[in-house]
């Protein structure tokens, strides 16, 4: 079957074979399906419109995290690109502003597949077997490993850190500072990885931090990303963003997706130019 799959944006995760568009279908456009894939709620308008169009060429699946699909299978290539793999799904802490454990209130283990970036929503949460032989995939690769899903500081286990340590090219790990976390356990993780080899200055050690979410202030926001810094991680901001009707009236404006830029960028962050609050 000829599957053509559709996505409103493209990002560095997306698939990069002929068949996945980034766009309406054009004159000469063909599939037996056309699949519509959204990561992303405030894509939802931009992939209905796209549904609509591609409806011309084939019949149409709209779906994706952003209309709460659980991801059942994961097929490698299909709706992320090449090297990009899922060997869990789901979480079993409760953040306010997650789905995730709505979805898959604890991790749901996955065939695992060969990959260098895993997506997993919390890979350190899973089962000792499991994490294992994730790490058993891993040092097959030939390219840096990445953890671009998140690794969580509180799930993070003294075997964990050895396993990350022991990969032959230290890797891009992202933890994240979130609402309501507890800062000590992300300083404890950061002190272990620090002394298992991990260098502040090589920049593998990063952190997402969220930002602009209701009754956020720029000053308590450059003092979290200025503390994150701190402990050895490149802070990385990522701006919270409303997903239903009645939560609009708090989005963040204009000066905060500048704010957001400067934090989300390592040369700039490392040269102080980051360490001031948006003007």
């Amino acid at each position: 079957m000829k599957l053509a799959r559709v996505f409103p944006r493209r990002t560095k995760a997306s698939p990069t074979d002929p068949l996945a568009f980034f766009r309406p279908p054009e004159l000469l456009d063909e599939a037996d399906e056309v699949h519509i894939s959204v990561t992303f709620t405030w894509d939802i308008p931009l992939a209905e419109r796209l549904a609509e169009q591609w409806r011309w060429v084939a019949p149409v699946k709209v779906g994706g995290v952003a209309y709460g699909d659980r991801g059942e299978e994961f097929v490698p290539g299909r709706y992320i690109r090449e090297g990009y793999v899922f060997t869990s799904r789901g979480c079993p802490r409760r953040c306010w502003f997650c789905g995730v454990w709505k979805r898959d209130p604890q991790p749901r283990l996955m065939p695992i597949s060969d990959g260098w970036n895993i997506l997993d929503d919390n890979l350190l949460a899973c089962p000792r077997p499991h994490v294992e032989a994730v790490f058993d995939m891993l040092r097959r690769q030939k390219r840096r490993i990445s953890f671009t899903g998140g690794l969580e500081a509180l799930s993070l286990q003294d075997y964990q850190v050895d396993l990350l340590a022991g990969l032959s090219a230290k890797p891009n790990c992202f933890f994240a500072y979130d609402p309501d976390d507890d800062f000590d356990v992300l300083a404890s993780a950061a002190r272990r990885l620090l002394d298992a080899g991990f260098t502040q200055c090589s920049h593998r050690l990063r952190c997402y931090v969220l930002i602009g979410y209701p009754k956020d202030t720029f000053d308590d926001a450059l003092k979290r990303l200025n503390d994150i810094k701190d402990l050895g991680f490149t802070p990385m901001a990522m701006l919270w963003r409303p997903t239903t009707p009645a939560e609009q009236k708090y989005a963040p404006g204009p000066e905060w997706c500048g704010f957001q830029r400067r934090w989300a960028r390592p040369a700039i962050i490392h040269a102080g130019a980051a360490l001031q609050a948006a003007e």
